[in-house]
């Protein structure tokens, strides 16, 4: 069993019990992780505080926060192959994704690490006599509730920031993908973390997720998950007046023109939605088409879904499974809710030859002519199933992208260099991409969404900000 690590060392949980880890392709249980209570986390929130007000982290200069950061993101690459497996396999993640997201996880440590002593004040113009200045001071100990989608990435958008303004760490990954991120901190102790810099407690959500969010000593919540319990997160925060950043889903359109480029269009519309087997808040889930160009741009999906496969994670093929049995339970009930409302399925891919039938297998999915109010349009599905539908002219198409809860991020396709900012200044979204999709986009680029997609950002130096509180001195010397 897999004990949670605190104060850099393996820490067995305080009840004793234990939740199981299933593979994703298989269905079977291989490994478990403790179950994770108040206890724990009162434990490392201890030692969290610790390294922040009285030991050696809370002591580093920025320049030597950084440069641990640093030896971490080359230390992670040195670890490639190693920490590739665990994640492919605890997520069910093809091969080559999984590899992007170790990939992913050292650059956040790159850029973060850069950006340690360069996170500056100012000084303001005031009234004669005085020298007025600001400070960005970490917050002090910053909790974080980490989905199971991308646990290294995630961990490193928002670890990794959190770090780089000087804060010390309480993670609480999901419970269904952790085993990386316990890994990852054993190599940031490696690499010379103090103790209590990270900390990382496994649970469950209503347990552990929530002790973290009510502990008294936390004084930042960093969550990334869905709505609902993203406003249970905001309301625990808000009866002690801690900050939060919530990042919170999302069902994101791609806008395509009848000028666009459809040979460019293709490949990327189909992997923003089959990315991760469509398990990405960020998804073009939904694809908005110029009814002049529709049909002729769905016989083009059609072809590249119908070649689409599905299969274990170590196949290394287009998808890999969901990620537990719920999940696709949940994707195929929108699925027969679209056969039992008459909504077309266009093109289908398949399941593997010799896929363990007991995996959590779903083909992507490509559906036609779904109607703006329909749940397959307004909710998130989060697996590879892409709903289509018709507009017919700008004001149309902005109206239908705007008629969700959610705006986390949008394409626009078009060649029309106006037309490009018209939409992208009307969408109601946290990015969005003219003729390209980044699905969440680089390291570089700030991430968060409006609406119910959450507030705050991640990504990009502006992250850095929301884990810092800004500080105003005001000297009279005449």
């Amino acid at each position: 069993m897999k004990q949670h690590f605190i104060d850099n060392r393996t820490v067995p949980g305080a009840s004793g019990e234990s939740i199981p880890v299933f593979d994703p392709s298989t269905g079977q249980v291989y490994d478990s992780i403790a179950r994770g209570n108040a206890t724990d986390i009162d434990l490392a929130v201890r030692a969290a505080r610790r390294a922040f007000d009285e030991g050696p982290w809370g002591r580093l200069t920025a320049a030597e926060r950084g440069r641990l950061m640093l030896k971490l993101s080359l230390k992670i690459l040195d670890h490639a192959d190693e920490l590739t497996e665990i994640e492919s396999r605890d997520c069910g993640k093809p091969t080559k994704q999984a590899r992007a997201d170790v990939t992913a996880v050292a650059r956040y440590f790159e850029y973060y690490g850069g950006a340690a002593d360069k996170l500056h004040g100012e000084t303001l113009p005031y009234q004669n006599g005085y020298t007025v200045l600001t400070l960005r001071e970490p917050h002090g100990v910053t909790g974080h509730v980490v989905p199971w989608n991308y646990p290294l990435q995630i961990f490193g958008r928002s670890v990794g920031g959190a770090l780089a303004a000087g804060n010390a760490c309480v993670v609480k990954p999901a419970e269904d993908a952790c085993l990386s991120l316990l890994r990852l901190a054993e190599l940031a102790a490696d690499v010379g973390f103090p103790p209590g810099a990270i900390n990382i407690v496994t649970g469950y959500g209503h347990e552990a997720g929530d002790a973290l969010t009510r502990h008294p000593g936390v004084d930042h919540i960093s969550f990334t998950g869905s709505p609902r319990i993203g406003v249970l997160v905001t309301q625990t925060a808000a009866e002690r007046h801690v900050p939060v950043t919530l990042e919170l889903g999302g069902k994101s359109p791609q806008i395509v023109f009848a000028d666009a480029d459809i040979d460019a269009l293709v490949p990327v519309a189909v992997n923003a939605i089959i990315q991760n087997a469509g398990q990405t808040c960020s998804a073009g889930s939904r694809l908005l088409v110029e009814r002049s160009a529709y049909d002729r741009v769905l016989e083009r999906l059609s072809q590249a879904f119908a070649a689409l496969r599905t299969g274990p994670a170590t196949q290394d093929l287009d998808c890999g499974p969901l990620i537990r049995k719920t999940q696709q339970e949940r994707v195929q009930g929108f699925l027969k809710d679209a056969e039992r409302d008459g909504i077309a399925t266009v093109a289908q891919g398949k399941v593997a030859d010799g896929a363990p039938a007991e995996g959590y297998y779903q083909a992507p999915t490509l559906l036609r002519d779904v109607p703006v109010n329909h749940r397959l349009a307004q909710e998130e599905v989060f697996g590879p199933v892409l709903a289509a539908m018709p507009f017919d002219d700008e004001a149309d198409a902005v109206r239908i992208a705007n008629a969700t809860e959610y705006g986390l991020a949008a394409s626009v396709w078009t060649r029309d260099g106006a037309r490009q900012l018209r939409i992208a200044r009307k969408v109601r979204s946290g990015q969005v991409f003219i003729n390209n999709y980044g699905a969440g986009g680089g390291i570089e680029l700030p991430f968060g969404g409006v609406k119910a997609s959450g507030h705050g950002r991640e990504k990009g130096f502006e992250a850095l900000y929301s884990f810092t509180v800004l500080k105003t001195i005001s000297i009279k010397h005449d």
